[in-house]
C-alpha cells in the first residue's frame, strides 16, 4: 500500500505511519508533498490520502470531541488492541486543536516531536527517529493497562 500525505510531519503524520507499518501493512510505503499537491499525488501513485483537509481519513469531530487522523486509521480498519487505543488517547492529546481530557503525556509527546521534527533533514529521516519513541509509548501504554498480548 502506499500513502501520502502533508510534508514537514509532526504528531499525527509520523503516528500515523507507524500504526499502518506495526498493524496493517508492515511494507507500507509514505510519500510527503505539499498539501495542495496531496490529491494529485494519491491519484497519480494510487495512494491512500491521510491527515488532509477532504480525506477520509482525516480529524472529525463526534459528540464535541475531535479525533485525529490517528483515530480515524483505528476505527477504519477496526483495530481493537486496548493498549493502542490507549495510545490513541495520547496522540489525539498531542495533535487536536483544543484536546479534551489529554493525558499528561501529550505535552511531552508533542514536545519529543517537535524536537524530532527539527533534527531530521525530512520526514523520511523523521519517521525513522520517531518510530522507536512509538514503539516504546505502546510498550507503555501496554504496562499502564496491564495489557500484554
Amino acid at each position: 500500500m502506499k500513502w501520502v500525505t502533508r510534508k514537514n510531519a509532526m504528531v499525527d503524520r509520523i503516528a500515523c505511519p507507524w500504526l499502518i507499518k506495526k498493524f496493517i501493512d508492515k511494507d507500507a510505503e509514505f510519500i510527503f508533498v505539499s498539501e495542495e499537491d496531496v490529491f494529485k499525488v494519491a491519484e497519480k501513485e494510487s495512494a491512500i490520502p491521510f491527515d488532509v483537509k477532504g480525506a477520509e481519513l482525516n480529524h472529525y469531530y463526534e459528540n464535541g470531541i475531535e479525533y485525529v487522523s490517528f483515530d480515524a486509521i483505528i476505527k477504519k480498519y477496526g483495530l481493537k488492541d486496548p493498549a493502542l487505543l490507549e495510545l490513541a488517547k495520547i496522540v489525539r492529546g498531542a495533535d487536536a486543536h483544543n484536546p479534551k481530557d489529554a493525558p499528561e503525556e501529550s505535552k511531552g509527546l508533542k514536545a519529543a516531536a517537535l524536537g524530532f521534527r527539527g533534527i531530521s533533514r525530512d520526514d523520511y529521516e523523521n519517521m525513522k527517529l520517531q518510530f522507536p519513541l512509538y514503539d516504546a509509548l505502546y510498550k507503555y501504554c501496554q504496562i499502564k493497562i496491564g495489557y500484554n498480548q
